[in-house]
């Protein structure tokens, strides 16, 4: 994937308030629907500013709608096997947060 244009921390205070995920856990795909979801854990950013951590919730939402919101950060390591950025996904629904 091509790097953005904004760090982490830019599209963090772009967000305003959400999660910030860290690690995710299984996961469940209708291949029919996309319809997905996926334990989670993290961070809550409130004013896009990290606020304290977050375990055991759900995130959920399309994965063809997901593709089509990812806004990627400049945070690639270019140096490791798969250069990914930050990517920040907007709509999803949280559960358990």
């Amino acid at each position: 994937m091509t790097q953005g244009a904004a760090g982490r921390d830019a599209l963090l205070a772009e967000m305003g308030t959400g999660l910030l995920i860290t690690s995710m856990i299984g996961s469940s795909v209708n291949a029919t629907t996309g319809d997905y979801s996926r334990g989670a854990s993290g961070f809550w950013v409130e004013g896009g500013e990290l606020a304290y951590p977050v375990n055991e919730c759900t995130v959920a939402g399309n994965l063809r709608d997901m593709l089509r919101r990812l806004t990627p950060a400049d945070d690639a390591r270019m140096w490791v096997s798969r250069a990914i950025p930050s990517l920040r996904v907007e709509g999803l629904t949280i559960a358990g947060a």
